[in-house]
């Protein structure tokens, strides 16, 4: 295996050999006294000739080639490394193999850069989409009362009250996208503490309790937890990931259905399941819950007054807090969403 040193060796000594070749024609061509008065400075001059040339070659090489090396290489190895393998390797292999590398870490770097924009487009139409709806809603309403629907009272007061609504429903959105921004960015600092787990999940209870009775579903533990579950986090944030969790299940449960909260001990962990026996979710659905403003049921989230983001919400939480979280659906037999966190 021939290296760029000997590489650069073997082109100075064949452009000196050239030249020494060239310089003795001449010389034989005008050939008029002794050979060796000629040929005894000539000697030293040849060999000083090659030392210079091949210095300046192989300056060249490893200005010019070598950097090729340090640009093209998608992991970086250190000097040491870098010259052993340079040492033992054929220079013209190794740039080749180098080349492919560089070639296919570019060629994924493009492929995520697509998938990237492709996930850009669908973001900005989703939330146009879903800043739409409220804003013309609003903008109906008041046009009917400009129009002299103010003067009626019973016209009036429905008409501010759904305007209200879709007040509510866009602050809810921009708020919701604010969370996410924050915690994806890492601007959102977790407020970590020690907390009884059973104890958050019944305030949660109650805070869905109405909204429960309504579509008759019933909230309950899956079985009796006598004794405190703690865990450490951010027990507001992880309240709201699993009041998301809630209400998803009681929009999408069954009239007269039930959801239950549980908890498993893994010795580390606490496994978190909040299961239901509601209308479930596709199995070709199932990897895209958690993108934001994905719906299941498009028609039924707007109705309830969803923005969609809620699962992706729960998910950047979770994660915050370094955990994991997994969902098992079967259509018309119900949902579970399972999620780990740390024991105290």
């Amino acid at each position: 295996m021939k290296t760029s040193s000997q590489y650069a060796t073997i082109i100075t000594l064949l452009i000196t050999l050239l030249a020494a070749a060239a310089v003795l024609l001449g010389i034989l061509a005008d050939f008029r006294y002794n050979f060796l008065e000629y040929a005894v400075p000539a000697f030293p001059a040849m060999v000083g000739t090659f030392l210079i040339v091949q210095y300046y070659f192989s300056r060249f090489v490893k200005q010019k080639i070598n950097p090729i090396f340090k640009t093209i290489r998608s992991h970086a190895l250190d000097e040491q490394e870098q010259s052993r393998k340079a040492g033992r390797e054929d220079i013209v292999k190794q740039l080749d193999r180098e080349v492919q590398v560089w070639t296919t870490n570019k060629t994924e770097e493009i492929r995520k850069l697509r998938q990237l924009e492709r996930y850009r487009k669908d973001f900005l139409g989703n939330v146009s989409h879903e800043l739409k709806t409220p804003i013309f809603n609003i903008q109906g309403y008041i046009l009917t009362l400009l129009d002299g629907g103010i003067k009626d009272d019973h016209v009036n007061r429905l008409y501010l009250k759904r305007a209200e609504k879709s007040i509510n429903r866009l602050i809810n959105i921009l708020e919701d996208l604010d969370a996410i921004g924050r915690l994806e960015s890492g601007e959102f600092k977790l407020q970590m503490e020690r907390f009884n787990l059973v104890k958050a999940v019944e305030e949660v209870f109650e805070d869905h309790e109405m909204q429960a009775r309504k579509r008759r579903i019933r909230l309950g533990f899956d079985s009796s937890y006598n004794k405190p579950v703690f865990v450490m986090g951010d027990r507001k944030r992880i309240m709201e990931a699993i009041g998301n969790l809630i209400n998803n299940s009681i929009k999408y449960g069954k009239p007269g259905g039930r959801t239950t909260v549980g908890f498993v001990d893994t010795g580390e962990n606490i496994l978190v399941d909040i299961t239901d026996n509601g209308i479930g979710i596709e199995e070709e659905n199932l990897p895209r819950i958690f993108e934001r403003f994905f719906r299941v049921d498009k028609s039924r989230s707007r109705e309830s007054g969803g923005t969609g983001l809620g699962l992706s919400i729960v998910k950047h939480v979770i994660q915050a807090h370094k955990q994991t979280i997994t969902v098992r659906s079967k259509p018309g037999k119900g949902t579970s969403f399972i999620f780990s966190m740390d024991k105290a």
